[in-house]
């Protein structure tokens, strides 16, 4: 039988020193835990800590023609774009569904970077490549960068003695390449996957743990510690964030999905005129957050049932809240019928079916 060798990212060494419990995720080994849980979403929620995510997938598009490609592959509008600014989007698939989530980052006026889910490196290589008409120089960076994410409200304060950039003062979604921890050409960004606050910093594997390092050191004061993917998965939940693989994938349209924010039809980009044609008519199911308002764990896959029994639906994610007080949470696609805020639904947990009401995202909102 074959298996596949999983990749290591520069620092694992160094996060086995520190205790963390590596598991598998997206082809790398990955710390998912230092201390637990429960510690690391509340560190983060209340204070900062900090999260090797350096498995994401990093592509520099170059030339006249970059955002022309953009353009094409992606639903949101990347002429909106000046230096320094980030962009969440999408890059649909031509049957309604999504290749994958990213973020695009406009570095100058023929210069992007595109950030992916490690899982789809490849899968988003291949396919933008594809579609890569007009000699744009593609250049995949993934191997080459760690990508740490201080995240939590005293990310900036616990950071500024690292760089002159003025933490504080950075705008959501906006982003300078300067010096950080003694690092020249540190991508230094206001974005994160916590709903927290924070900064994401992607950083040359030579410079690596001497960074680590530096933020460890200069976030002493304020108690920081690594946090490892479980409370990740947790924080982004509470906050209604969509996980690829779970709540968005090659079959969810994102409209279906809560993402016609990001799909502007001022352009026209692959399935477009589908799409449109979609959202004119109505969608049929919707992806919602929800609260369980009896004890269990809702998980992936589980049924969605109305108060017949009846399926109307699926989880798609699902876990305890930490922040609120340990009740279950979730995130799932269910009729179009059933998906305003306060309808009751019942989730199929094993023989029993638990009552559950549908909320406005963010499911948490401290």
């Amino acid at each position: 039988m074959e298996t596949t060798e999983l990749k290591k990212i520069a620092l694992n060494d160094v996060h086995e020193s520190l205790g963390a419990k590596m598991v598998p995720f997206a082809g790398y080994n990955m710390p998912v835990r230092y201390t637990s849980d429960l510690e690391e979403h509340l560190k983060v929620r209340e204070s900062v800590g900090v999260f090797d995510v350096s498995h994401m997938g990093e592509f520099f598009l170059r030339g006249p023609k970059a955002l022309d490609l953009i353009q094409r592959v992606t639903s949101n509008d990347a002429s909106k774009l000046f230096d320094g600014k980030a962009q969440y989007s999408c890059l649909p698939n031509e049957d309604g569904g999504i290749v994958d989530d990213l973020l695009v980052y406009r570095i100058s006026e023929e210069e992007y970077m595109l950030v992916v889910n490690a899982s789809n490196i490849e899968k988003d290589w291949n396919w933008i490549s594809e579609r890569n008409t007009e000699g744009v120089e593609m250049v995949n960076l993934s191997d080459e960068y760690s990508l740490f994410a201080v995240q939590g409200p005293k990310a900036h304060e616990a950071m500024q003695s690292l760089t002159e950039v003025n933490l504080k003062e950075m705008v959501y979604y906006t982003f300078e390449i300067a010096k950080f921890a003694g690092q020249d050409d540190v991508i230094i960004s206001a974005t994160g996957y916590t709903g927290a606050g924070g900064f994401e910093l992607y950083v040359k594997n030579e410079a690596a743990v001497e960074v680590f390092n530096s933020i460890l050191e200069a976030g002493k004061d304020w108690g920081i510690q690594p946090i490892g993917l479980g409370a990740r998965d947790t924080l982004r939940l509470e906050k209604g964030f969509c996980l690829y693989g779970n709540d968005i994938d090659d079959t969810t349209s994102p409209l279906e999905a809560g993402l016609g924010w990001v799909t502007k039809f001022t352009k026209e980009f692959t399935n477009s005129e589908n799409l449109k044609k979609q959202k004119e008519e109505g969608v049929k199911r919707r992806l919602v957050g929800f609260v369980l308002e009896e004890k269990g764990i809702p998980r992936h896959g589980y049924d969605i049932v109305d108060a017949e029994g009846q399926i109307i639906g699926k989880v798609t994610s699902g876990s305890l809240s930490p922040c609120m007080n340990s009740i279950g949470i979730g995130l799932g696609y269910v009729t179009k019928e059933n998906s305003k805020a306060e309808s009751e639904i019942f989730i199929q947990v094993r023989k029993k079916q638990l009552k559950a009401k549908v909320v406005k995202l963010p499911i948490y909102n401290g």
